[in-house]
C-alpha cells in the first residue's frame, strides 16, 4: 500500500467517525487555544508596555530618589513586626531629606558638564477635569510639570504652537501645552484650535501655547490624556514639602550612556551631601528599565501558561489515546482482513499513526486560530496592533504532531501486532 493510499484511508476514517473525532479535536484545541491565547495576550501586553514606558529612547536615563518598588505575585506578606512599623515610620520621617528638591535638580542642571541635555519634571496630579467655555472633561486628565528640554525628553512632539522658553520656565506663568486627547474632547476635530485660549486645569486658568502629537495610549498609561505646564508654575499650584523633582538626561550617542551616567552620579552626590564612604541615595533608571522590569514578571506567567498548556495538552494525548485503542478493538475484522490480504505490519501502523496525527493536527490547526483570535481581543482593549506569535504557532503545531504520535504509537503497534486469523473470528 502506498503512502499516499494510506493517508487517504486514514482520512477517510476520521471523517466517518465525526462525532469521537470531534471530542477528541475540541480537547486538544482547547488545549492549544489556552497556551497560543495567553501567550499572544502576554506580547500584547509586552508591547503596550514597551510603548508606555520607554518614552525616552535607549540613549536615555533618569534620576529618582528612590527605588520603583514592583510586586507581582511571589510569596504572601509577612505580618509586620513592632521593629517594621518604627522603620516604616522613622522612613516616613526621613522622607523629607531624601526626595530631590526644587534646589538640587536646579543644581544638578547648571553643574552636569557632560554634553547632553537635562531635563527637569515634575508631577502635578492625576484626576484634573479640564474645562473650556461649556466643555470638560473626565477627571482623569494628568498634569506635569516640565523645562524646555522636557517634550522632547520624555517622547513627545509639539504638533500645533510652540514648546516652552526659558522666560516661560523662569517666570513660571500660566501657559500650558496639551495632549491629543483633552484637545479632542475641548476642541473637536480641529485641535489647532486650541492656541491661545485660555482653558481651566481644575481652579487654576492656563493659556494653550500648543498642541502635542499623538503618542499612543495603552492599558497602563494614558500618554495623550495630560496638560503639559512648566516646572516652575506646577510647582507653585501643586507642589509641597514632599515633592520630589525627576531629572532626565538624554545623550547623542548611546555608546556614551555609561559615561554619562557616571558623570551624573559624580556630579548628583556632592548635591545630595554624600561623601566618599557613603553610598547613593538616589537611583538612576534608563529609560526601558521599568518596561524590561514589568516584561520580566510577566515570563512568570507566561511559564504558567506554558504549565496550563502542557497538562491540557497531557489530558488530550491520554484520550486521544483511549480513542485510537478503541478503533483497533472496533477495526479488529478489518485490520485482520488486510493482513489476509497481504497487508504488512508496517503498513498497519502507519495507518493508525496517520489517524491519530491528523485528529491532533485538527485540533491544533483550530485551537491556534481561537488562541489568536482571543489573544488579540485582548490586545485590542490595550490598544496593541494585530498580533501573531509564529514562534508558539509553530511549537504548537510541532508539539501536537508529537502528541498525535506519541497517543498512536502503542494502539499503532497493538493493530499491527493481531493474529489475522483470530481477527478475522473476532466478534
Amino acid at each position: 500500500m502506498k503512502l499516499t493510499d494510506n493517508l487517504s484511508l486514514a482520512w477517510r476514517t476520521v471523517r466517518a467517525n465525526r462525532l469521537r473525532t470531534g471530542i477528541t479535536v475540541a480537547i486538544i484545541a482547547f488545549g492549544i487555544m489556552a497556551l497560543v491565547g495567553i501567550i499572544t495576550a502576554i506580547e500584547a501586553m509586552n508591547t503596550s508596555l514597551r510603548d508606555s514606558f520607554s518614552t525616552m529612547g535607549a540613549n536615555a536615563f533618569s534620576l529618582r530618589y528612590r527605588e520603583r518598588m514592583m510586586r507581582m505575585g511571589g510569596p504572601p506578606r509577612r505580618e509586620m513586626t513592632q521593629t517594621d512599623l518604627r522603620n516604616r515610620r522613622r522612613q516616613r520621617t526621613s522622607n523629607l531629606g531624601r526626595v530631590i528638591t526644587f534646589e538640587q535638580a536646579k543644581a544638578f542642571k547648571e553643574r552636569y558638564a557632560f554634553p547632553a541635555k537635562v531635563s527637569i519634571g515634575i508631577f502635578g496630579g492625576g484626576g484634573q477635569t479640564v474645562t473650556y467655555e461649556a466643555v470638560k472633561t473626565n477627571p482623569t486628565v494628568r498634569i506635569q510639570g516640565g523645562d524646555e528640554n522636557y517634550i522632547r525628553l520624555t517622547g513627545y512632539e509639539v504638533g500645533y504652537g510652540r514648546d516652552f522658553n526659558r522666560i516661560d520656565v523662569q517666570s513660571g506663568r500660566s501657559v500650558c501645552m496639551i495632549g491629543k486627547d483633552v484637545a479632542a474632547k475641548l476642541f473637536g476635530d480641529r485641535p489647532e484650535r486650541a492656541l491661545e485660549k485660555v482653558i481651566r486645569v481644575g481652579g487654576n486658568k492656563y493659556r494653550v501655547i500648543g498642541v502635542l502629537k499623538e503618542k499612543g495610549s495603552s492599558a497602563f498609561l494614558q500618554a495623550d490624556n495630560i496638560v503639559v505646564s512648566t516646572y516652575t508654575n506646577v510647582r507653585r499650584f501643586y507642589g509641597n514639602r514632599n515633592t520630589s523633582y525627576n531629572i532626565a538626561v538624554m545623550v547623542d550617542d548611546v555608546s556614551r550612556l555609561d559615561d554619562a551616567i557616571g558623570e551624573a552620579e559624580g556630579t548628583f552626590r556632592p548635591i545630595r551631601g554624600l561623601n566618599s564612604s557613603e553610598a547613593s541615595n538616589f537611583y538612576i533608571d534608563k529609560s526601558d528599565s521599568l518596561a524590561e522590569t514589568f516584561i520580566g514578571l510577566l515570563g512568570t506567567v507566561s511559564a504558567a501558561a506554558g504549565a496550563i498548556g502542557f497538562i491540557t495538552l497531557i489530558g488530550a494525548a491520554i484520550g486521544l489515546m483511549n480513542i485510537m485503542l478503541v478503533a483497533v478493538t472496533e477495526r479488529t475484522k478489518e485490520v485482520g482482513l488486510v493482513k489476509a490480504l497481504g497487508g504488512r505490519r508496517a503498513e498497519i501502523r502507519r495507518q493508525f499513526l496517520f489517524e491519530s496525527v491528523i485528529i491532533s493536527l485538527l485540533g491544533a490547526f483550530i485551537g491556534i486560530l481561537l488562541g489568536v483570535i482571543v489573544g488579540n481581543l485582548v490586545g485590542s482593549l490595550m490598544g496593541t496592533p494585530f498580533f501573531v506569535p509564529w514562534k508558539v504557532v509553530s511549537a504548537g503545531i510541532l508539539i501536537c504532531s508529537a502528541v498525535g504520535l506519541t497517543a498512536g504509537i502503542y494502539p499503532a503497534w497493538k493493530a499491527s501486532r493481531l493474529d489475522p486469523i483470530a481477527a478475522l473470528r473476532y466478534e
